[in-house]
């Protein structure tokens, strides 16, 4: 019923996640009705979204340059690294603000039933920067369940003959729950409460 220039727009709106029928027509109409350097800025931001971001050379989170702002700051304590699935999960925790340390992305979790191992994550990454640094402790900051699990085991046989303390962000986060969807007082509380693996 719409033009199709609009209902394309409209389609696209509707391939981001969340984002249904009656949202995607809110989105689009919102765009409809905004000026055309509104519109020309929003496009491009999206084109440079997509042409400058890319993976910290160090911990893996998401950056325009080749090292994040995170692993550029030297105030940052060395001894201590949380490890997280995705980037989304370093921004959490740096939205909460009360973790100074280091993190490490793994891209992921161990899913035999994805056809997803331990090669497929950058877990040698972790041993290396491991056993190349001053890390005292390995913190697993990842969600509850199966996959999840098997990640931890994983991750702390792998570093058992490092000389370096493996811990699990405590429970207090629902089990099956996605990071982002975690509020930040359940967060702080589950790292200060977290235990060795």
């Amino acid at each position: 019923m719409y033009p199709d220039s609009l209902n394309r727009v409209i389609e696209s709106f509707k391939k981001l996640p969340g984002i249904g029928e009656k949202s995607a027509e809110r989105l689009a109409f919102s765009l409809l009705s905004s000026s055309d350097d509104t519109v020309e800025e929003f496009g491009k931001s999206l084109l440079n979204l997509k042409g400058t971001i890319k993976h910290c050379s160090i911990c893996g989170t998401l950056t325009d340059n080749d090292i994040c702002y995170i692993c550029s700051d030297k105030t940052r304590s060395l001894d201590t690294l949380v490890v997280v699935e995705d980037s989304k999960d370093v921004f959490l925790f740096e939205k909460m603000g009360n973790f100074k340390g280091y993190y490490h992305v793994l891209g992921g979790l161990i899913s035999p039933i994805d056809d997803i191992g331990p090669d497929d994550l950058s877990i040698k990454a972790l041993v290396k920067r491991v056993s190349d640094s001053k890390i005292s402790e390995v913190i697993l900051a990842i969600k509850s369940g199966i996959e999840a699990d098997t990640t931890a085991l994983y991750i702390s046989k792998i570093l058992e003959k490092q000389n370096v303390t493996v811990s699990r962000i405590a429970s207090g986060i629902p089990i099956g729950a996605d990071m982002d969807y975690v509020d930040a007082l359940t967060l702080d509380s589950a790292l200060k409460n977290r235990k060795e693996v």
